[in-house]
Protein backbone atom coordinates (compact mmCIF):
# COMPACT_ATOMS: atom_id res chain seq x y z
CA UNK A 1 0.00 0.00 0.00
CA UNK A 2 1.25 3.39 -0.83
CA UNK A 3 0.33 6.85 0.95
CA UNK A 4 -0.50 9.72 -1.22
CA UNK A 5 -1.11 13.25 -0.40
CA UNK A 6 -3.72 15.45 -2.58
CA UNK A 7 -2.72 19.42 -2.78
CA UNK A 8 -5.71 21.40 -3.10
CA UNK A 9 -5.25 22.72 -7.23
CA UNK A 10 -6.00 18.57 -7.70
CA UNK A 11 -8.98 18.19 -6.38
CA UNK A 12 -10.18 21.54 -7.84
CA UNK A 13 -8.93 19.75 -11.34
CA UNK A 14 -10.70 16.96 -10.78
CA UNK A 15 -13.02 16.29 -7.64
CA UNK A 16 -13.30 12.53 -8.22
CA UNK A 17 -9.55 12.41 -7.61
CA UNK A 18 -10.32 11.07 -3.97
CA UNK A 19 -11.61 7.79 -5.40
CA UNK A 20 -9.00 7.31 -8.31
CA UNK A 21 -5.97 5.91 -6.44
CA UNK A 22 -7.22 2.26 -5.99
CA UNK A 23 -6.84 0.58 -2.60
CA UNK A 24 -4.04 2.95 -1.35
CA UNK A 25 -4.33 5.26 1.52
CA UNK A 26 -5.42 9.20 0.10
CA UNK A 27 -4.62 12.08 2.80
CA UNK A 28 -5.89 15.28 3.11
CA UNK A 29 -3.90 17.61 5.22
CA UNK A 30 -6.76 20.05 7.22
CA UNK A 31 -5.44 22.82 5.50
CA UNK A 32 -6.76 21.44 1.97
CA UNK A 33 -10.23 21.41 2.76
CA UNK A 34 -9.32 25.11 4.32
CA UNK A 35 -7.94 26.13 0.77
CA UNK A 36 -11.41 23.76 -0.23
CA UNK A 37 -13.67 25.43 1.43
CA UNK A 38 -12.59 29.28 0.41
CA UNK A 39 -13.42 28.57 -3.14
CA UNK A 40 -17.07 27.31 -2.59
CA UNK A 41 -18.72 30.45 -3.22
CA UNK A 42 -17.09 31.27 -6.20
CA UNK A 43 -19.52 30.61 -9.88
CA UNK A 44 -16.80 29.03 -11.87
CA UNK A 45 -15.50 25.49 -12.41
CA UNK A 46 -13.46 25.86 -9.76
CA UNK A 47 -16.19 26.77 -7.08
CA UNK A 48 -18.12 23.91 -8.33
CA UNK A 49 -15.51 21.48 -8.24
CA UNK A 50 -15.08 23.22 -4.12
CA UNK A 51 -18.42 21.83 -3.88
CA UNK A 52 -18.50 18.50 -5.23
CA UNK A 53 -15.44 17.68 -3.19
CA UNK A 54 -17.10 18.99 0.07
CA UNK A 55 -20.65 17.08 -0.54
CA UNK A 56 -18.09 14.13 -1.38
CA UNK A 57 -16.33 14.39 1.97
CA UNK A 58 -19.67 14.88 3.77
CA UNK A 59 -21.10 11.67 2.44
CA UNK A 60 -18.38 9.47 3.51
CA UNK A 61 -18.07 10.97 7.26
CA UNK A 62 -21.26 9.46 7.38
CA UNK A 63 -19.57 6.66 7.75
CA UNK A 64 -17.08 6.98 10.12
CA UNK A 65 -14.73 9.69 11.60
CA UNK A 66 -12.85 11.41 8.48
CA UNK A 67 -9.46 12.06 10.85
CA UNK A 68 -10.11 7.86 11.62
CA UNK A 69 -10.11 7.19 7.69
CA UNK A 70 -13.06 6.11 5.75
CA UNK A 71 -12.93 2.62 3.63
CA UNK A 72 -13.73 3.55 -0.06
CA UNK A 73 -15.35 1.51 -2.51
CA UNK A 74 -11.87 0.23 -4.43
CA UNK A 75 -10.93 -0.94 -1.01
CA UNK A 76 -8.36 2.42 -0.69
CA UNK A 77 -8.84 4.57 2.22
CA UNK A 78 -9.75 8.34 2.87
CA UNK A 79 -8.05 10.21 5.79
CA UNK A 80 -8.42 13.79 6.55
CA UNK A 81 -4.56 14.75 8.40
CA UNK A 82 -5.44 17.62 11.61
CA UNK A 83 -1.70 17.05 11.92
CA UNK A 84 -2.02 18.39 15.57
CA UNK A 85 1.15 16.25 16.54
CA UNK A 86 3.30 17.34 13.26
CA UNK A 87 6.03 19.95 14.38
CA UNK A 88 6.94 22.35 11.57
CA UNK A 89 10.28 21.80 12.56
CA UNK A 90 11.05 19.39 10.09
CA UNK A 91 11.34 22.17 7.03
CA UNK A 92 14.59 23.88 6.68
CA UNK A 93 14.75 27.59 7.23
CA UNK A 94 13.35 29.34 4.91
CA UNK A 95 10.08 27.60 4.09
CA UNK A 96 7.55 29.67 5.98
CA UNK A 97 5.35 27.28 8.32
CA UNK A 98 1.90 29.31 7.80
CA UNK A 99 1.71 28.58 4.20
CA UNK A 100 -0.39 25.49 3.31
CA UNK A 101 1.84 23.99 0.64
CA UNK A 102 5.11 23.58 3.47
CA UNK A 103 2.47 22.18 5.84
CA UNK A 104 1.73 19.34 2.87
CA UNK A 105 5.43 18.71 2.71
CA UNK A 106 5.84 18.83 6.66
CA UNK A 107 3.15 16.31 7.10
CA UNK A 108 5.31 14.23 3.88
CA UNK A 109 7.97 14.51 5.85
CA UNK A 110 6.34 13.17 9.07
CA UNK A 111 4.53 10.21 7.15
CA UNK A 112 8.26 9.32 5.53
CA UNK A 113 9.65 9.08 8.90
CA UNK A 114 7.02 7.82 11.45
CA UNK A 115 4.72 5.01 8.51
CA UNK A 116 5.74 2.14 6.91
CA UNK A 117 3.75 3.06 3.69
CA UNK A 118 6.04 5.11 0.98
CA UNK A 119 4.61 8.40 1.12
CA UNK A 120 4.15 10.53 -2.33
CA UNK A 121 2.93 14.34 -2.55
CA UNK A 122 0.51 14.59 -5.36
CA UNK A 123 0.23 17.92 -6.89
CA UNK A 124 -0.52 20.37 -9.98
CA UNK A 125 1.86 23.06 -8.72
CA UNK A 126 5.46 22.76 -10.15
CA UNK A 127 7.03 24.70 -7.80
CA UNK A 128 5.79 22.28 -4.76
CA UNK A 129 6.86 19.35 -6.54
CA UNK A 130 10.35 21.17 -7.15
CA UNK A 131 10.55 21.67 -2.84
CA UNK A 132 9.17 18.11 -2.42
CA UNK A 133 12.21 16.61 -4.30
CA UNK A 134 14.41 18.64 -2.97
CA UNK A 135 13.46 17.27 0.98
CA UNK A 136 14.15 13.95 -0.76
CA UNK A 137 10.34 13.20 -1.26
CA UNK A 138 8.55 11.03 -3.92
CA UNK A 139 5.97 13.53 -5.78
CA UNK A 140 4.05 13.29 -8.76
CA UNK A 141 1.83 15.48 -11.13
CA UNK A 142 -2.13 14.36 -11.04
CA UNK A 143 -1.51 12.19 -14.23
CA UNK A 144 -5.68 10.99 -14.82
CA UNK A 145 -6.14 13.23 -18.34
CA UNK A 146 -2.52 13.18 -19.58
CA UNK A 147 -2.31 12.76 -23.05
CA UNK A 148 1.14 11.44 -24.65
CA UNK A 149 1.95 14.65 -26.69
CA UNK A 150 4.72 12.10 -28.91
CA UNK A 151 1.98 10.39 -30.08
CA UNK A 152 -0.90 12.87 -30.46
CA UNK A 153 -3.27 13.29 -32.94
CA UNK A 154 -2.55 15.69 -35.44
CA UNK A 155 -6.01 14.51 -37.69
CA UNK A 156 -3.53 14.00 -41.27
CA UNK A 157 -1.24 11.78 -43.10
CA UNK A 158 0.46 11.11 -46.02
CA UNK A 159 -0.11 8.09 -48.33
CA UNK A 160 2.42 7.71 -50.84
CA UNK A 161 1.11 5.85 -54.32
CA UNK A 162 1.43 6.27 -57.95
CA UNK A 163 0.45 8.45 -60.34
CA UNK A 164 -2.36 6.35 -61.88
CA UNK A 165 -4.07 5.86 -58.29
CA UNK A 166 -3.86 9.76 -58.03
CA UNK A 167 -5.62 10.15 -61.48
CA UNK A 168 -7.91 7.37 -60.59
CA UNK A 169 -8.63 9.47 -57.38
CA UNK A 170 -9.21 11.85 -59.16
CA UNK A 171 -11.98 10.35 -61.84
CA UNK A 172 -13.65 8.25 -59.59
CA UNK A 173 -13.57 10.63 -57.25
CA UNK A 174 -12.83 7.95 -54.63
CA UNK A 175 -10.26 5.57 -53.28
CA UNK A 176 -10.69 2.26 -51.51
CA UNK A 177 -8.65 1.40 -48.97
CA UNK A 178 -7.82 -1.58 -46.91
CA UNK A 179 -10.38 -1.50 -43.37
CA UNK A 180 -8.54 -0.17 -40.29
CA UNK A 181 -6.19 1.70 -42.06
CA UNK A 182 -6.97 5.50 -41.23
CA UNK A 183 -8.81 7.13 -38.10
CA UNK A 184 -12.50 7.94 -39.15
CA UNK A 185 -12.14 11.72 -40.67
CA UNK A 186 -8.57 11.50 -40.74
CA UNK A 187 -7.08 14.22 -43.39
CA UNK A 188 -5.16 12.28 -46.50
CA UNK A 189 -2.44 13.67 -48.30
CA UNK A 190 -1.98 11.10 -51.86
CA UNK A 191 1.55 12.01 -52.89
CA UNK A 192 2.87 10.35 -55.88
CA UNK A 193 6.26 9.15 -54.65
CA UNK A 194 8.05 9.44 -58.27
CA UNK A 195 6.42 13.04 -58.56
CA UNK A 196 6.08 14.72 -55.16
CA UNK A 197 4.10 17.74 -57.11
CA UNK A 198 1.40 15.53 -58.38
CA UNK A 199 -0.93 15.02 -55.23
CA UNK A 200 -4.98 14.88 -54.13
CA UNK A 201 -6.62 15.66 -51.01
CA UNK A 202 -9.21 13.81 -49.40
CA UNK A 203 -10.66 12.68 -46.24
CA UNK A 204 -11.03 9.22 -45.01
CA UNK A 205 -15.04 7.82 -44.61
CA UNK A 206 -15.31 5.02 -42.02
CA UNK A 207 -18.35 3.72 -43.39
CA UNK A 208 -17.13 3.14 -47.04
CA UNK A 209 -13.67 2.36 -45.91
CA UNK A 210 -13.07 5.11 -48.87
CA UNK A 211 -10.70 8.05 -49.37
CA UNK A 212 -13.22 10.56 -50.59
CA UNK A 213 -11.98 14.11 -52.62
CA UNK A 214 -12.77 17.13 -50.49
CA UNK A 215 -15.97 19.07 -51.02
CA UNK A 216 -15.11 22.62 -50.80
CA UNK A 217 -11.43 23.04 -51.00
CA UNK A 218 -11.27 26.05 -52.91
CA UNK A 219 -14.43 27.63 -51.08
CA UNK A 220 -14.71 31.27 -50.88
CA UNK A 221 -15.61 31.68 -47.30
CA UNK A 222 -17.13 35.30 -46.38
CA UNK A 223 -14.04 36.74 -47.91
CA UNK A 224 -11.54 34.70 -47.18
CA UNK A 225 -9.65 31.20 -48.79
CA UNK A 226 -7.62 28.83 -47.48
CA UNK A 227 -4.19 29.16 -48.39
CA UNK A 228 -2.37 25.86 -47.11
CA UNK A 229 -2.94 22.13 -47.30
CA UNK A 230 -4.00 22.45 -43.30
CA UNK A 231 -6.36 25.02 -44.13
CA UNK A 232 -8.26 23.32 -46.93
CA UNK A 233 -8.45 20.52 -45.12
CA UNK A 234 -10.55 23.00 -41.89
CA UNK A 235 -12.62 24.48 -44.48
CA UNK A 236 -14.34 20.91 -45.77
CA UNK A 237 -15.18 19.81 -42.05
CA UNK A 238 -16.08 23.13 -40.74
CA UNK A 239 -18.38 23.34 -43.52
CA UNK A 240 -19.79 19.65 -43.44
CA UNK A 241 -22.89 19.14 -41.37
CA UNK A 242 -21.94 15.64 -40.61
CA UNK A 243 -19.08 16.53 -38.14
CA UNK A 244 -20.89 17.75 -35.00
CA UNK A 245 -17.58 18.04 -33.87
CA UNK A 246 -14.50 19.67 -34.72
CA UNK A 247 -11.10 20.57 -33.53
CA UNK A 248 -8.67 22.95 -34.81
CA UNK A 249 -5.09 23.44 -32.64
CA UNK A 250 -2.11 25.36 -34.06
CA UNK A 251 0.66 28.19 -33.02
CA UNK A 252 -0.66 31.81 -32.92
CA UNK A 253 -1.25 32.72 -36.64
CA UNK A 254 -2.72 29.73 -38.40
CA UNK A 255 -6.04 30.75 -39.26
CA UNK A 256 -8.03 28.87 -35.86
CA UNK A 257 -9.91 31.31 -35.10
CA UNK A 258 -10.69 33.46 -38.34
CA UNK A 259 -11.63 29.92 -40.39
CA UNK A 260 -13.78 29.09 -37.91
CA UNK A 261 -15.53 32.23 -37.61
CA UNK A 262 -15.47 32.55 -41.58
CA UNK A 263 -17.17 28.92 -41.23
CA UNK A 264 -19.87 30.26 -38.68
CA UNK A 265 -21.32 33.28 -40.24
CA UNK A 266 -21.59 31.15 -43.84
CA UNK A 267 -23.14 28.86 -42.07
CA UNK A 268 -25.45 30.93 -39.79
CA UNK A 269 -26.26 34.17 -42.64
CA UNK A 270 -25.80 32.53 -46.16
CA UNK A 271 -27.02 28.93 -45.52
CA UNK A 272 -29.80 29.58 -42.59
CA UNK A 273 -28.56 25.93 -41.62
CA UNK A 274 -28.21 27.38 -37.68
CA UNK A 275 -30.37 29.72 -35.80
CA UNK A 276 -27.22 31.17 -33.98
CA UNK A 277 -23.53 32.05 -34.08
CA UNK A 278 -22.07 31.51 -30.18
CA UNK A 279 -18.89 31.88 -29.91
CA UNK A 280 -17.46 31.55 -26.38
CA UNK A 281 -13.78 31.55 -24.60
CA UNK A 282 -12.13 31.09 -21.06
CA UNK A 283 -11.63 34.60 -19.26
CA UNK A 284 -7.94 33.90 -18.11
CA UNK A 285 -6.24 37.27 -18.70
CA UNK A 286 -2.63 37.17 -20.22
CA UNK A 287 0.04 38.88 -18.15
CA UNK A 288 -0.94 40.51 -14.90
CA UNK A 289 -4.92 41.23 -14.75
CA UNK A 290 -6.45 44.47 -14.65
CA UNK A 291 -9.14 43.31 -11.99
CA UNK A 292 -12.83 44.09 -11.98
CA UNK A 293 -14.34 46.12 -14.81
CA UNK A 294 -16.99 48.58 -14.47
CA UNK A 295 -20.45 48.53 -16.18
CA UNK A 296 -22.84 45.85 -16.64
CA UNK A 297 -21.99 42.28 -17.82
CA UNK A 298 -21.55 43.40 -21.77
CA UNK A 299 -19.14 46.09 -20.93
CA UNK A 300 -17.06 43.67 -18.74
CA UNK A 301 -17.27 40.94 -21.39
CA UNK A 302 -16.45 42.95 -24.55
CA UNK A 303 -12.90 43.68 -23.74
CA UNK A 304 -12.16 39.78 -22.85
CA UNK A 305 -13.58 38.93 -26.12
CA UNK A 306 -11.66 41.70 -28.16
CA UNK A 307 -9.81 39.30 -29.80
CA UNK A 308 -13.05 37.50 -31.36
CA UNK A 309 -14.28 40.98 -32.13
CA UNK A 310 -11.19 41.68 -34.41
CA UNK A 311 -11.55 38.86 -36.40
CA UNK A 312 -15.48 39.92 -36.72
CA UNK A 313 -14.81 43.41 -37.79
CA UNK A 314 -12.23 41.95 -40.20
CA UNK A 315 -14.07 39.24 -41.69
CA UNK A 316 -17.17 41.98 -41.92
CA UNK A 317 -14.73 44.63 -43.74
CA UNK A 318 -13.24 41.95 -46.48
CA UNK A 319 -16.84 40.30 -47.15
CA UNK A 320 -17.71 41.78 -50.62
CA UNK A 321 -21.39 40.15 -51.28
CA UNK A 322 -23.72 42.90 -52.15
CA UNK A 323 -26.67 40.83 -50.23
CA UNK A 324 -24.83 41.34 -47.37
CA UNK A 325 -23.56 44.49 -47.22
CA UNK A 326 -25.70 45.99 -44.95
CA UNK A 327 -24.98 44.06 -42.09
CA UNK A 328 -22.53 44.98 -39.03
CA UNK A 329 -21.81 42.78 -35.59
CA UNK A 330 -23.19 45.41 -34.10
CA UNK A 331 -26.71 44.78 -35.59
CA UNK A 332 -25.87 40.71 -35.54
CA UNK A 333 -25.53 40.96 -31.85
CA UNK A 334 -28.44 43.29 -31.21
CA UNK A 335 -30.63 40.63 -33.88
CA UNK A 336 -29.07 37.98 -31.45
CA UNK A 337 -27.63 36.13 -34.18
CA UNK A 338 -24.13 36.36 -33.29
CA UNK A 339 -23.88 35.56 -29.02
CA UNK A 340 -20.62 36.57 -27.39
CA UNK A 341 -20.40 34.64 -24.09
CA UNK A 342 -18.48 33.72 -21.64
CA UNK A 343 -17.64 30.12 -20.23
CA UNK A 344 -19.10 31.09 -17.39
CA UNK A 345 -22.55 31.08 -17.68
CA UNK A 346 -22.45 28.33 -19.80
CA UNK A 347 -23.27 25.89 -17.07
CA UNK A 348 -26.37 24.40 -17.06
CA UNK A 349 -27.59 25.55 -20.59
CA UNK A 350 -29.13 23.59 -23.27
CA UNK A 351 -27.82 25.16 -26.08
CA UNK A 352 -29.62 23.44 -29.99
CA UNK A 353 -29.11 24.08 -33.48
CA UNK A 354 -26.40 26.88 -32.86
CA UNK A 355 -22.91 26.76 -34.24
CA UNK A 356 -20.80 27.35 -31.23
CA UNK A 357 -17.12 28.22 -30.89
CA UNK A 358 -14.77 28.21 -27.99
CA UNK A 359 -11.79 29.53 -28.28
CA UNK A 360 -7.99 29.46 -26.60
CA UNK A 361 -9.47 25.88 -25.04
CA UNK A 362 -5.81 25.02 -24.19
CA UNK A 363 -6.71 26.83 -20.97
CA UNK A 364 -9.61 24.48 -20.06
CA UNK A 365 -9.12 21.36 -17.63
CA UNK A 366 -10.76 18.33 -18.84
CA UNK A 367 -13.95 18.30 -16.87
CA UNK A 368 -14.33 21.95 -17.92
CA UNK A 369 -14.54 20.40 -21.73
CA UNK A 370 -16.66 18.04 -20.50
CA UNK A 371 -19.42 20.80 -19.34
CA UNK A 372 -19.41 22.60 -22.82
CA UNK A 373 -19.37 19.77 -25.10
CA UNK A 374 -22.51 18.22 -23.33
CA UNK A 375 -24.38 21.45 -23.46
CA UNK A 376 -25.20 20.74 -27.58
CA UNK A 377 -28.69 20.49 -28.26
CA UNK A 378 -29.90 18.55 -31.14
CA UNK A 379 -28.67 20.18 -34.78
CA UNK A 380 -25.59 21.77 -32.70
CA UNK A 381 -22.15 22.06 -34.15
CA UNK A 382 -19.12 22.48 -31.67
CA UNK A 383 -15.84 23.81 -32.95
CA UNK A 384 -12.73 24.13 -30.26
CA UNK A 385 -9.64 26.25 -31.13
CA UNK A 386 -6.76 26.42 -29.15
CA UNK A 387 -3.06 26.12 -29.04
CA UNK A 388 -1.25 23.82 -26.26
CA UNK A 389 1.69 25.78 -26.45
CA UNK A 390 0.23 29.03 -24.84
CA UNK A 391 -1.44 28.34 -21.70
CA UNK A 392 -2.03 30.89 -18.80
CA UNK A 393 -3.75 28.22 -16.30
CA UNK A 394 -1.00 27.72 -13.98
CA UNK A 395 -1.75 24.09 -13.26
CA UNK A 396 -2.32 22.99 -16.88
CA UNK A 397 0.52 22.19 -19.25
CA UNK A 398 0.20 20.50 -23.39
CA UNK A 399 -0.88 17.36 -21.98
CA UNK A 400 -3.54 17.62 -19.36
CA UNK A 401 -5.32 20.31 -20.66
CA UNK A 402 -9.00 20.15 -21.80
CA UNK A 403 -8.43 20.72 -25.51
CA UNK A 404 -5.56 17.72 -26.07
CA UNK A 405 -7.91 15.16 -23.75
CA UNK A 406 -10.55 16.51 -25.95
CA UNK A 407 -8.87 15.46 -29.35
CA UNK A 408 -7.55 12.01 -27.60
CA UNK A 409 -10.88 10.89 -26.58
CA UNK A 410 -12.71 11.53 -29.90
CA UNK A 411 -9.83 10.12 -32.14
CA UNK A 412 -11.97 7.95 -34.20
CA UNK A 413 -15.77 8.84 -33.65
CA UNK A 414 -17.77 9.22 -36.83
CA UNK A 415 -18.78 12.62 -35.55
CA UNK A 416 -15.29 14.02 -35.02
CA UNK A 417 -13.10 15.83 -37.42
CA UNK A 418 -9.56 17.32 -36.34
CA UNK A 419 -6.38 19.12 -38.04
CA UNK A 420 -3.23 20.39 -36.92
CA UNK A 421 -2.99 23.46 -38.27
CA UNK A 422 1.49 23.78 -38.82
CA UNK A 423 1.78 27.36 -41.12
CA UNK A 424 1.41 30.87 -40.09
CA UNK A 425 -0.86 33.20 -42.55
CA UNK A 426 -1.09 35.64 -40.09
CA UNK A 427 1.71 37.89 -41.08
CA UNK A 428 5.53 37.18 -41.83
CA UNK A 429 6.76 38.71 -38.47
CA UNK A 430 4.18 36.85 -36.53
CA UNK A 431 5.02 33.04 -38.13
CA UNK A 432 8.35 34.35 -36.88
CA UNK A 433 7.80 35.20 -33.70
CA UNK A 434 5.79 31.64 -33.12
CA UNK A 435 8.85 30.07 -33.94
CA UNK A 436 11.39 32.09 -32.54
CA UNK A 437 9.95 33.12 -29.51
CA UNK A 438 9.62 30.80 -26.23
Amino acid sequence: MKTFILDTNVLLHDPNALFVFADNEVILPLGVIEEIDDQKKRVDEIGRSSRCVARALDELRQKSRLSDGVRLENGGLLRVEISRHISTDVLPEGLDPQKIDNQILALALHLKKTGNNPVIVVSKDITLRVKADALGLSTQDYERHKVDMDKFYTGTTVLETDSVTIDKFYTEKQLKVEEGTFESNQNITLIDKFNPSHCALGRYNLKTNTILPLKISHANLWGIKALNREQHFALDMLLDENLMLVTLVGIAGTGKTLLALAAGLTKVIKEKQYHKLLVTRPIIPVGKDIGFLPGDIESKLMPRMQPISDNLEFLFATHQDDKFSNLSLESLIEQGIIELEALSYIRGRSIPNQFMIVDEAQNLTPHEMKTIITRAGAGTKIVITGDYYQIDNPYLDSSSNGLTYLVEKFKGAEIFGHITLIKGERSALAELAAELLE
